[in-house]
């Protein structure tokens, strides 16, 4: 990326990156043959064991299309490991080949700390059917998913996913669909298309509707006249097909998705006696803003997929809970 040009030289500041680089600034002219580099910002990054270099892995779409995704195997991966994988996505994210993964805490994996701890990741692009995106995009993921054992890395019993609002309800409904999936973390999901088709973004003030018919929901048609796709997209009517634990997390503020949308898919899959846990943020929005929160959801996140995909004894708040209000 060109950060600035010299106004009278022929002469350019620029960044450049990778998964393992830091971007740093360099300097060069416009061949851009020999630059110098002019800053060293992150050299702790070579005390840790950061990951492998990513590749892509290739698999077909719903529709039998060509599609990939990026596969990050663990700093210490060997030939022929079979290791645990959370699967991070949300639509397309093979384009993030290259990018350094920012050391945040959102509403994210964040990366490193699972590829320096045993885990690959793998972040693959999502086909959607119009009418039909929980179908296709369960289709695909599965197809991707079947592509990282077929490679010989992915432990069939050890994959994970993790995704939030748009890939939090694509999560959420392909556990209805699939028992591939040995745990899920949802964030902000819709679970219920015929109730939170005729709400309202708060943060916004828009009605839904329009995302559902013309936008990302991708039903294509009004709840009056196809209330058939909005039942067969919704996963709180397939609750009682639920094989895998989920964690759902909301803030109660969130402005995109309503958060009972999370409580009605979370008490229709414990009516059903499934293994769900909900986790909400009092006062934070549809991504969680306040640090203590981030670094909380974060642990938790990395808690949940150590239980179930590394077999590590489980966190007391996994087994017993936590009171809404403290006693």
């Amino acid at each position: 990326s060109v950060v600035r040009k010299a106004k009278e030289a022929d002469t350019y500041i620029f960044t450049r990156q990778s998964y393992q680089e830091f971007p740093d600034y360099w300097i060069s002219d416009s061949g851009f043959n020999n630059p110098s580099k002019l800053t060293d910002l992150n050299p702790q990054q070579q005390t840790f064991a950061w990951g492998q270099k990513p590749e892509l892995v290739k698999y077909k779409g719903y529709d039998g299309e060509d599609l990939q995704g990026v596969l990050i195997k663990p700093a210490d991966y060997k030939a022929g490991d079979k290791v645990p994988v959370v699967i991070y996505f949300y639509r397309y994210m093979s384009q993030r080949m290259y990018d350094f993964p920012k050391m945040v805490l959102n509403h994210r994996p964040n990366l490193p700390m699972y590829t320096s701890n045993g885990y690959a990741i793998f972040l693959p692009d999502i086909r959607f059917e119009i009418g039909h995106p929980g179908r296709s995009a369960t289709q695909t993921m599965l197809n991707a998913a079947q592509a990282l054992i077929d490679r010989g890395v992915a432990d069939p019993d050890k994959i994970g996913l993790q995704g939030h609002s748009w890939a939090g309800y694509q999560s959420a409904f392909m556990i209805t669909q699939t028992d591939m999936f040995k745990a899920v973390v949802s964030g902000a999901p819709v679970s219920n298309m015929t109730s939170a088709f005729s709400g309202i973004r708060l943060e916004s003030g828009l009605a839904r509707q329009f995302q559902y018919e013309t936008g990302q929901s991708r039903i294509g048609k009004p709840l009056t006249e196809a209330p058939e796709l909005y039942i067969e997209n919704s996963p709180v009517f397939y609750a009682d097909k639920v094989n895998t634990p989920i964690l759902i997390m909301f803030g109660d503020k969130d402005g995109a998705v309503p958060w009972q949308e999370g409580i009605q898919y979370y008490l229709a899959l414990r009516r059903h006696d499934k293994d769900a846990i909900f986790l909400q943020y009092e006062g934070e929005p549809h991504h969680l803003k306040k640090l203590p929160n981030q670094l909380d959801y974060s642990i938790r996140m990395k808690e949940y997929f150590d239980y179930h995909l590394k077999g590590l004894p489980p966190a007391a708040w996994i087994k017993s809970g936590e009171a809404f209000i403290a006693e």
